[in-house]
């Protein structure tokens, strides 16, 4: 849709400019409409202002000192070092190039004028304009799915790693090859948890400046979704507390730091709750049509029961651990991790 868009802005810019009013320097306008069609409209805005700036600042540079030397090789070998200085400033952004851009075309392109680069100038505006309308006006883009997907998508993989820990773990299961497949999908659960919190500042930023009777989504992402993000950070961080414990009892030269059964199945039936909780958890805030009052009530429960299980855990972890330091050490990231887990549900 998007690509559709610039097509459609460059085609109108060059309809008017360059067919209907045959201006002199017409390839301006299409070429700005074109690339000022953005992710967002919000930011076809920012990088058009940074545009005309850029532009205006090489095309009046360019003009002022050709006009001087007479000589456009001369003025070439001054402007453009002037220019492409002034185009990494910072409050252009991307667009500073076309500072340079705009000096070349015209140095390069026939007699300088005032009156031709004044056209260029008006071309880029009416460009930038047309550019900036069609993203605004024809089915704006919007990422509020695609930060819901985001979510749910870090979620379900959270979800899917816990469950697959605690089965491993109410079966005494300690294969290394499969705790270290898990703990590499625990890691890369980090950058599910960025793309989610990317997701949301493209979500945010699209609904900005955009005419609300054209959107399709009424408000932008609340306060639910941050929570969520801090909730999967979080879950991220306790995960791959666990699958690293984990993977580090499944060592056969540490298998003394592996918990006994007394203590290994009800960290798993914590685990197992821990993963439900997510789950209901992303029912809850992301339903389609709004709050989903039954996951939220079933939410409630289950994080009752995650706390009562971290309770009951915890007794068990005071009186299981040995004198080993290193299994006080792991027994100890064991209940740190699920305690923060427990504490984040349980607040969000």
């Amino acid at each position: 849709m998007q690509s559709c868009k610039a097509a459609l802005a460059a085609c109108l810019a060059w309809a008017v400019a360059g067919w209907w009013l045959k201006a002199p320097m017409a390839f301006v306008a299409p070429w700005v409409a074109i690339v000022l069609v953005d992710a967002t409209v919000y930011r076809s805005i920012a990088r058009g202002l940074q545009q005309l700036a850029a532009i205006a600042t090489g095309t009046v540079v360019a003009t002022g000192v050709a006009l001087m030397l007479g000589s456009p090789m001369a003025a070439m070998g001054l402007v453009l070092p002037v220019v492409v200085l002034l185009g990494s400033w910072q409050r252009l952004g991307s667009q500073g190039v076309y500072a340079a851009t705009g000096a070349l075309f015209v140095l390069t392109m026939g007699p300088v004028t005032v009156a031709a680069s004044a056209a260029r100038l008006a071309e880029a505006l009416f460009g930038a304009v047309v550019g900036i309308a069609v993203n605004a006006l024809i089915r704006p883009p919007v990422y509020l799915r695609s930060t819901r997907a985001a979510l749910e998508d870090a979620a379900g993989e959270a979800q899917e790693i816990l469950d697959a820990v605690a089965d491993r773990l109410a079966a005494e299961e300690w294969d290394a090859h499969t705790a270290g497949s898990l703990h590499e999908r625990a890691l890369r659960l980090y950058r599910l948890v960025d793309q989610a919190r990317a997701a949301l500042g493209w979500s945010r930023e699209s609904l900005r400046v955009i005419p609300r009777r054209r959107s399709r989504v009424g408000v932008p992402p609340g306060q639910d979704y941050d929570d969520a993000i801090t909730v999967l950070d979080y879950v991220a961080v306790h995960t791959a507390g666990v699958t690293r414990a984990v993977l580090e009892a499944c060592d056969e030269d540490r298998a003394e730091l592996r918990p006994s059964p007394r203590v290994s199945k009800p960290y798993a039936e914590f685990l197992h709750n821990s993963a439900r909780a997510i789950r209901l958890y992303t029912r809850s805030r992301f339903d389609a049509d709004g709050h989903d009052q039954q996951a939220d009530q079933e939410l409630h429960d289950e994080v009752d029961d995650l706390l009562r299980a971290l309770d009951d855990l915890r007794q068990r972890l005071s009186g299981a651990a040995p004198e080993d330091p290193d299994a006080l050490a792991t027994y100890g990231t064991l209940l740190t991790q699920a305690r923060r887990l427990a504490e984040q549900l349980g607040r969000h």
